[in-house]
Order: structure tokens, then sequence, then C-alpha cells
């Protein structure tokens, strides 16, 4: 009866974190080629979470906010989705091409330095909307409809949101 208590526990621990796992699409840290795919799949974009470890923030993201089905949907239907640890000496290729590792990724050419942030990339490779800390599911869709809609090439997110509360 213990091990049957056990065992059904540690299958509930497990649920968020294999829907957070459903958030993020497999890759092999290419992103020359996840561009392609995101353009032979017609998505409107890349999102990528940057994250560390340790950041309460980034943690409470991913228990709160990028486990939710609707999250989940939205991001499915619009974009490719990838986590990337900007402490990580994992070697990936820049959207250019060019080798690199994730901490080089994020700190020199994206400029992290807080986390999380949440950065949307168009299909040439360019950042075109970022946003620095936690997020609640409401203000994140609306930062990926603000992205979707290339709201961000007439105004900024705050007026944007202000719009549409």
């Amino acid at each position: 009866m213990v091990k049957k208590l056990l065992l059904i526990l540690g299958l509930l621990s497990a649920l968020p974190a294999l829907s957070n796992s459903a958030m993020f699409d497999q890759h092999f840290n290419d992103y020359s080629e996840n561009l392609s795919d995101a353009q032979d799949a017609n998505k409107d974009g890349v999102f990528v979470f940057f994250f560390m470890d340790d950041c309460p923030f980034c943690q409470k993201m991913e228990r709160q906010v990028l486990n939710q089905p609707k999250v989940i949907e939205y991001f499915k239907k619009h974009f490719l989705n990838y986590k990337i640890n900007t402490e990580s000496d994992l070697e990936l290729v820049d959207f250019e091409g060019n080798d690199t590792v994730e901490r080089i990724f994020a700190k020199r050419h994206n400029r992290i330095g807080a986390t999380p942030v949440l950065a949307f990339f168009d299909l040439k490779g360019n950042r075109v909307v970022r946003r620095t800390g936690f997020a609640n599911q409401n203000d994140f869709l609306l930062l990926a409809k603000y992205m979707v809609e290339k709201a961000y090439l007439k105004e900024k997110f705050v007026r944007y949101k202000r719009k549409h509360r």
C-alpha cells in the first residue's frame, strides 16, 4: 500500500515537468536549422526562454505559466519554442550559423543579465520582442500576441498592453 502511494505521489510530482517539456521543441542546438524549421512550418517566429537554474522567477514561470495548456497551445501554434541556460557551456550554432556556446549566445549576442528573459525572434533571426522578468499567464500570452500581430513595429508593449486590457 505504501509503495503504491509513493508511486502515485511520484507520478503526480512529475506532471508539471512533463507538461513543461511539452512547451519546448526538441532540437540539436542549431538555431540556424531551427529558423529554417520555423519557416518551413509557417510559424510566426522563434521563442527562446533564457533562464538560470537557480533563478526563482524562472522556476516560478515554469511552474505557473509555461506548463499551462492554453499557453502551450498558443505557443505551439505560432512559434518554435526553446530554452537556453545562460550559464551553460553547451555548444550551439547561432541564427547566423556561427559556432558558440549557450552562455556566450545569451550574454554577448542577446545581452542577457537578469533572468528570465522572454525573447521572440522573427523568421530572419532578429530579436524583435524581449521582456525581462516574470510574466503571468495573461501578460505572457499578450506578449506573444504582440509578436504575432507584429504590433512591435508600431508601438511599445506597454501601450499595446494598455489598449488590450
